[in-house]
């Protein structure tokens, strides 16, 4: 299977989709043909439970927590993969952002 596409999917909280989506534009995700800052958005219910030596941006430490969040999806050139990642973790508020890479196939 060959691909020069992904597709990103970041989970992150609503209040922070804005700068997220302007951070992976600038750095050259998000175009689809002769359109660009292309992505969708999804509200989600997330569950996690920070282990001992984790800085939580939310929740507290061994207790299971629950929250809504966006997971936002967004295509990438395979090529450019390793700048856009930094811009993501460059505004992500998590300590560790679920960042999902899905290897999207080249058109025939």
């Amino acid at each position: 299977m060959e691909f020069s596409r992904v597709k990103l999917e970041i989970f992150i909280p609503e209040d922070h989709v804005a700068l997220l989506r302007e951070a992976v534009a600038a750095a050259g995700a998000g175009v689809i043909g002769k359109y660009d800052h292309c992505c969708s958005v999804t509200q989600v219910l997330g569950y996690w439970r920070p282990l001992e030596g984790a800085a939580p941006y939310d929740g507290k430490v061994g207790e299971i927590s629950e929250g809504h969040e966006c997971k936002v999806e967004v295509n990438c050139p395979w090529e450019i993969i390793a700048p856009v990642i930094k811009a993501i973790r460059g505004v992500h508020p998590y300590e560790e952002p679920l960042i999902n890479i899905l290897p999207l196939m080249d058109e025939p």
